[in-house]
């Protein structure tokens, strides 16, 4: 068992280690702007102190940590020019010791988000005579 959760500390790293290097790739003019809108987006969901899908509701709530998440980082690295990346990366190993940006713009979008779907579901309520 410990070398299992070994390697998914390394994992849990490499992972981190990535999303730093994409949050220094999207400030890069040199990364093409639908690259640079991606992965400003990634990185903002990873920096936000709020999930779009909370994690106590079941399954769901875990699904964009595991398979969202790293579905968009992996998207946003086959986006950026490897040599753009390979300069983010050197600098992104540094960044990684340091503590984690939290990103207020993406939790506000998040609660907008919410805030929307709620409202959406009263006037959808009312409108059917609830």
């Amino acid at each position: 068992m410990p070398a299992f959760i070994d390697r998914w500390k390394q994992r849990v790293k490499h992972l981190k280690i990535e999303i730093y290097a994409i949050w220094l790739a999207y400030r890069d003019p040199r990364v093409p702007l639908h690259a640079r809108l991606f992965a400003a987006c990634v990185v903002g969901y990873a920096f936000s102190p709020i999930d779009l899908i909370p994690d106590p509701i079941p399954i769901l709530g875990y699904l964009d940590d595991l398979i969202l998440l790293p579905l968009g980082i992996m998207l946003a690295l086959k986006m950026i020019p490897p040599h753009v990346l390979a300069e983010c990366r050197e600098q992104a190993q540094n960044m990684a010791q340091q503590q984690k940006p939290i990103s207020r713009v993406a939790a506000a979008v998040i609660v907008a988000v919410w805030l929307l779907l709620a409202a959406a579901v009263v006037w959808l309520w009312l409108r059917l005579g609830g």
